[in-house]
């Protein structure tokens, strides 16, 4: 994309988001019917295994659908220009800090494989989150398909994919410890440096992916429920679409940056 492309497709972008911002202020009523509710589809039995959230799954896939249509359409040039510029500074400073936290050079580069992938995926889906669009949410007399009156669902706010992604990161570090220590030397490190943590060794590693998906739940799925709450009661002063932008593209962005340096530090403590 060239700096001229990028220069109109930003103002476009912001034309649009104002427009809709427009739009939402004088056409739709803001309702908080149905405010941190779930639209799940139960199949089968039911239960744990048998229920089903169809907009954290369109979403998912939209996102990796987004991702490879824009990755498909980069080109990177000899002489890069200004964006080319920006994002391979930002690749660079990625790359330093798995260098710095990954001791063994053998995964440095499967761990900034996986880091940057989250960060893209959770990036993107974040972002999503600070742009007015569709959502559906149920109510008691069965959906409401949300136009403009909400954010695109971004599936982060969902704790199922964020703890599926922080036992992903658990199993993934164990993995690569277990074959650069050996299986011996890595289970020897759960008796250290006394026999008797044993017990809190395994608690703390079980703690890692509780904690690591909960900090990206509660971010995303606190601050939307917190600007809807705000937006509502500010409807004709504050445009909400305003309120969503600082809170998905900026709080967003750094969550996803937070959520990809953990897992370069979870990987790279179990490779010392």
């Amino acid at each position: 994309m060239t700096n001229d492309r990028l220069k109109k497709f930003t103002i476009f972008l912001f034309v649009a988001y104002v427009v809709l911002g427009l739009i939402n202020f004088f056409v739709f009523d803001m309702s908080l019917e149905g405010v941190g509710d779930r639209w799940i589809v139960y199949f089968g039995d039911g239960g744990f295994f048998g229920q089903l959230n169809p907009m954290t799954l369109i979403m998912s896939f939209a996102v990796m659908f987004l991702l490879i249509l824009v990755a498909r359409n980069i080109h990177f040039e000899r002489i890069p220009g200004r964006f080319q510029a920006a994002v391979e500074t930002f690749f660079d400073y990625f790359w330093e800090m798995v260098e710095d936290s990954v001791p063994n050079p053998k995964y440095r580069k499967q761990t900034f494989v996986i880091a940057m992938s989250f960060f893209l995926y959770i990036g993107v889906s974040n972002v999503l989150g600070g742009m007015p669009g569709i959502n559906v949410v149920p109510v008691e007399n069965g959906l409401n398909v949300q136009l403009f009156t909400d954010t695109w669902y971004t599936p982060t706010s969902d704790l199922n994919v964020n703890l599926t992604y922080a036992l992903m990161v658990l199993v993934v570090s164990h993995f690569f410890a277990a074959r650069a220590k050996g299986v011996l030397k890595w289970l020897k490190s759960f008796f250290e440096p006394n026999p008797l943590l044993f017990p809190i060794n395994i608690i703390s590693e079980l703690a890692k992916p509780i904690s690591h998906s909960l900090r990206l739940f509660g971010n995303v799925m606190g601050g939307g429920i917190l600007v809807l709450i705000i937006s509502y009661m500010l409807k004709y002063f504050v445009l909400p679409v305003f309120l969503w932008g600082f809170f998905g593209w900026f709080i967003g962005l750094i969550q996803a940056f937070v959520f990809s340096l953990l897992t370069i530090a979870y990987i790279g403590s179990l490779l010392e």
